[in-house]
């Protein structure tokens, strides 16, 4: 007989040796979770009865998520922006806003990445498109390629921490925390992760000032005010739809997410459908309605006028959609945006229930109370417990993906997090501090050699004169500042905190109320004013 001690361990051996053998996560997780469940059945650890937990978690809080419904919306936008012509035309503003500094080449792409990846989400769309755009150009010009390939691949990371990100929505949802409160946690990390990428170029241009020459800019003046206001402003107003209306209430992730698929459609149909004029006053009216109710909502904090707008918006798009479906090519894209969010979303449901069949046996094992003893036991108190958990998630993201780690680890340490942490930054923002340091950690899975499939999308792209060694060789300096983030994470709390919502200083356990007794039909009437003297 098994000690129901051992068991906890043994689970997650059982789980690395799928894993080693290469059989698919979420099917490995679910025939783990059942094997031991069966075997704990049998042991009399539990009973069959416990095992219907698992049915119910599957329909109840995970099929029925309502929070889960903005994975597939984010795709799709993401999708959808990847193909209509955005990137091109935000990295071209920028490349003849920053080309002629030395390095210029770097900073935009630093920050198109930055842009792009609050309206996309996807590090895959990203790594591609700015490859495909700028790294002919920054050949033409002889930048260092080490640098080259190490800013494309570490800007196109920076999707997973800069909200709407959809590691952050996953996170929010498996630590029990509002998107809201997460979005705002992660952007100080993500300003200051752009900060110390644009620091690190410009510490190359005064090493090597050959390394990134400077570019010829083509276009002065008012045309060049054009083209940065054409490749800017329509990402602004999709970042405003889609995070303003989130961190401000008026709408919820899945809501938001629906914005942000409908602008994404409108920026592809603008850019690629040839419109008539009526269509294009329809639409113009239908826009410029939809901005007018949406200000009206936000000044007055209701979200009645906001849904208005957002309903007439939705019709003036679906008139627009419905022409742009006779253009063949949008009807391709279209569709191939369908099929990567049908197959982004089947992966995550299959990886979510056999998630949920593995935490339920581990639960039934103690395991929750075996790795909090683990933890609660290291060195070091509560900064020995970040820096090994830290270390943990960067050497298990050689092997999984941000999905998979969300859905297995997290739930097992955020009841640790969430004690040794409070007395840190307080009850409200533990969690959110130790699921931003998480997901600034995750981004290192996109970039270390040899797994990063951020180096593997470059790869796929990159002209055949780039070698595949420098591809990896350039990572290495930028996973080395991925590492000093999440150093100033785990000892600088307030990076993270410093949006959230201040708390009150009351203890709601040391709060009275006292409430005073309805008199009794027997006791004499209240008495007001002084009685008078005799």
């Amino acid at each position: 007989m098994i000690p129901l001690e051992w068991m906890p361990p043994l689970m997650f051996a059982g789980l690395v040796v799928f894993m080693i053998i290469g059989y698919p996560v979420a099917f490995s997780l679910a025939a783990v979770g059942f094997f031991f469940g069966f075997l704990s059945i049998e042991m009399g650890y539990f009973t069959m009865a416990f095992m219907q937990a698992i049915p119910g978690r599957v329909f109840g809080s995970i099929l029925s998520n309502e929070l889960l419904l903005a994975i597939p919306f984010f795709t799709f936008m993401g999708a959808i922006l990847e193909k209509c012509g955005l990137a091109e035309d935000m990295l071209e503003s920028m490349g003849q806003l920053f080309g002629p500094v030395r390095g210029g080449l770097g900073y935009s792409t630093i920050i198109v990445g930055f842009i792009l990846g609050a309206i996309t989400g996807t590090v895959a769309a990203q790594v591609i498109a700015m490859a495909l755009i700028t790294l002919p150009v920054m050949m033409r010009y002889k930048y260092d390629m080490r640098y080259a390939t190490g800013v494309l691949a570490a800007s196109g990371t920076i999707t997973q921490l800069v909200p709407p990100s959809l590691v952050l929505v996953v996170l929010a949802d498996q630590l029990g925390r509002s998107v809201g409160d997460m979005y705002l946690g992660a952007w100080g990390p993500s300003l200051m992760q752009i900060a110390i990428f644009a620091a690190y170029t410009f510490y190359v241009t005064l090493v090597k000032p050959d390394a990134l020459p400077g570019v010829p800019r083509t276009l002065f003046g008012k045309a060049l005010l054009i083209k940065c206001a054409w490749g800017i402003i329509p990402a602004g107003v999709l970042i405003f739809l889609v995070l303003g209306t989130i961190m401000m209430g008026l709408a919820t992730p899945t809501e938001a997410g629906a914005m942000g698929t409908i602008g994404a459609i409108v920026l592809a149909v603008v850019r690629n459908a040839p419109l008539t004029r009526f269509d294009r006053i329809a639409f113009g009216a239908g826009c410029a309605a939809a901005v007018i109710g949406a200000l009206i909502g936000i000044v007055a904090f209701k979200s009645i006028p906001f849904k208005i707008a957002f309903t007439i918006m939705f019709a003036a798009v679906v008139w627009l959609s419905w022409r742009a479906w006779q253009v063949r090519e949008l009807r391709e894209l279209i569709v191939q945006a369908f099929q990567a969010t049908m197959r982004i979303t089947a992966m995550v449901a299959f990886i979510l229930v056999g998630a949920t069949c593995f935490s339920i046996t581990f639960q039934g094992v103690d395991g929750n109370q075996w790795v909090e003893h683990l933890m609660s036991g290291l060195p070091g108190g509560v900064w020995g417990f970040l820096i090994v958990v830290n270390l943990f998630v960067f050497f298990l993201a050689f092997f999984l993906d941000f999905f998979e780690i969300a859905f297995i680890i997290i739930p097992m340490l955020a009841p640790v997090a969430q004690k040794l942490l409070t007395p840190v930054v307080g009850a409200d923002a533990a969690l959110i501090w130790f699921g931003v340091m998480i997901c600034v950690n995750v981004q290192t899975s996109f970039m270390h050699p040899p797994f990063g499939f951020a180096l593997f999308y470059l790869r796929s792209v990159a002209p055949k004169e780039v070698k595949s060694s420098d591809i990896y060789w350039g990572s290495v300096p930028w996973v080395f500042l991925q590492l000093i983030m999440v150093a100033i994470v785990i000892f600088v709390p307030w990076t993270v905190t410093v949006f959230l919502d201040k708390p009150s200083g009351v203890d709601p356990t040391k709060v009275k109320i006292e409430i005073q007794a309805p008199p009794s039909d027997d006791a004499p009437p209240p008495v007001f004013g002084t009685p008078p003297k005799n």
